[in-house]
């Protein structure tokens, strides 16, 4: 593993700066550990093999930038960079869905929002573009990606969004789960790239049941609608074992809270009758269609429903989950640490955390380096390295497997 650590001794492009935002201060800081710990690793091996590494800044015990958005009793705001950025490839990572901070306002108190967040994003890009050698945005959930098309008369706020990054001087965006990745479409001459957890949810499932049986007869991937049958047919693929899809009829002649509401999930597959099915989407926004999914297949005879979602929002709360776990509709839920994770859904019995912080630190430190992020786009490789070390030695952990 060292020698796919120190790059072949490639360069850095330039000293890594990791611009955090208050809304993703503690994933940051995770990912700022983890890369500490790889380039110590490559001191230590290029020492290893008598070679050295002469380059500023490469081995430090933070690579974190001083940096805040400070906002007046008018609730307008600034950035402020604290510490010269001039030749820096510089990421700024940010957590558009953080609800928890808050501002004043005219003796008011106000929760950030994602235009917050993304106006507090602007300002720390425009702090520091103009002498940075790069500036990345690292934006988990990418900003007003469920308005990605648009129809009739409706703002295409997602594209816009891009564009507008792009024009400020960002080089790459870097992001997961897309809602929709054809956006990027929007920005067709600039960096983006649109990551998968899917091995890191691989990993979360096989640690909380070691004893499952990952095979057609006992296992199956669902997809809760058309939306994510890209997600379950990759899935599907790399663990050997069918899929099937629900589709939701729509009551196209009202609207309840800016949609049409679901009237029935149909079920398209085989059976599900005493197996294990994984259902797999890229959110839990309110939770209502995937606890609908859950409970049809509870219905249908399924086994454990296990649900994997790239961004847990819960925008409805968590009691509906507590009524359907209890009433053993789902067997438990797995989310990422991407977004914002309260601390009532970390206590819950039925809640598994997929940690992407090491994948995170890995795609910013090959960026940094310039090198191929393409196994990093497609861990098709490590999803079978684990499998096999799954299927051979019971479920002897992968600890050495990034």
């Amino acid at each position: 593993m060292a020698n796919d650590y120190v790059f072949n001794d490639q360069l850095p492009v330039a000293p890594l700066k990791i611009a955090a935002l208050e809304s993703c201060r503690e994933l940051a800081q995770t990912v700022n550990n983890h890369i500490v710990g790889f380039r110590r690793n490559d001191i230590e091996e290029l020492k290893r093999r008598e070679a050295d590494l002469h380059y500023r800044g490469y081995d430090v015990d933070s690579y974190l930038l001083k940096c805040e958005c400070p906002r007046f009793g008018s609730g307008e705001a600034k950035g402020i960079i604290k510490e010269s950025v001039r030749g820096a490839d510089v990421f700024a990572m940010v957590d558009v869905t953080n609800y928890s901070l808050s501002y004043s306002i005219n003796g008011y108190t106000n929760h950030m929002s994602p235009d917050n967040h993304f106006q507090d994003l602007k300002r720390i890009i425009g702090a520091s573009v103009a002498t940075a050698h790069r500036v990345n945005v690292i934006m988990p959930f990418l900003y007003e990606s469920r308005q990605h098309k648009k129809t009739k008369r409706e703002s295409l706020d997602c594209a816009m969004a891009l564009d507008e990054l792009v024009k400020m001087g960002v080089s790459n965006i870097i992001t997961f789960d897309a809602h929709d990745p054809r956006v990027q479409n929007a920005i067709p001459l600039s960096g983006f790239d649109n990551f998968m957890p899917t091995y890191q949810f691989v990993k979360a499932v096989l640690n909380k049941y070691p004893n499952l049986k990952i095979d057609k007869e006992n296992f199956m991937v669902i997809s809760p609608d058309e939306g994510a049958m890209d997600r379950a047919v990759y899935l599907a693929n790399n663990l050997s074992v069918d899929m099937g899809m629900f589709y939701k009829r729509r009551d196209y002649s009202k609207i309840i809270d800016g949609r049409n509401p679901i009237v029935a999930h149909e079920f398209l597959g085989s059976s599900v009758e005493g197996k294990t099915v994984l259902i797999i989407d890229d959110m839990i926004s309110s939770g209502e269609s995937m606890l609908d999914t859950a409970k049809e297949l509870k219905e249908r005879k399924a086994g454990k429903v296990i649900v994997c979602c790239t961004f847990g929002l819960f925008t409805n709360g968590l009691e509906k989950f507590d009524e359907y776990y209890a009433k053993g509709h789902i067997d438990c839920v797995v989310t990422t640490n991407l977004n914002y994770r309260p601390a009532d859904l970390l206590a819950r019995e039925w809640y598994v955390e997929a940690d992407i912080s090491k994948y995170l630190a890995a795609i910013i430190n090959s960026l940094n380096h310039n090198v191929s992020i393409s196994t990093a786009l497609s861990p098709t490789a490590k999803i079978q390295k684990i499998l096999q070390k799954y299927h051979s030695d019971g479920y002897d952990y992968y600890q050495t497997i990034i």
